[in-house]
């Protein structure tokens, strides 16, 4: 059983992080009712874990990880471990570092790490294309 779920995870997200990252955290989590097939909250004790599921041939596959500490976990390793076509991986990975600036294939990338969201997201523009990267994504995915 869940310990977590929106209600208390948004507190906990105001609570720990700066205005601007509840912000975006809360722009993240309405999105993810939007296009999640599954969001499944965590039972952790230090901070709240939303984990944002598509389904796919693939299985339901997690997307990405998001914590009430501010904090994002991108499942791109995860993803290419599971044999997806090689055009999402792609596309996901340009996007990203489109988005970003920053690298994200094997080599500088080669393992999935909790990110702060206060050093990926400087811009509104920014959330909102990573929006469209995972609803693309999600949408690849189901074809």
């Amino acid at each position: 059983m869940a310990k977590w779920d929106k209600d208390t995870f948004i507190v906990d997200l105001r609570n720990s992080s700066s205005r601007e990252v509840a912000k975006i955290g809360e722009r993240i989590i309405i999105f993810s009712e939007k296009y999640a097939d599954e969001i499944t909250w965590g039972r952790g004790n230090e901070h709240g874990t939303l984990t944002f599921r598509t389904i796919s041939d693939f299985g339901v596959l997690p997307i990405f990880h998001l914590t009430s500490d501010g904090k994002i976990n991108l499942q791109i390793n995860f993803l290419r471990s599971k044999g997806l076509p090689q055009q999402v991986i792609r596309d996901l990975t340009v996007k990203l570092e489109a988005n970003f600036l920053k690298d994200y294939d094997e080599e500088y990338y080669p393992n999935d790490i909790f990110e702060d969201m206060e050093l990926l997201f400087h811009m509104s523009s920014q959330v909102d294309k990573f929006l469209k990267m995972i609803e693309g994504v999600v949408y690849r995915l189901k074809q």
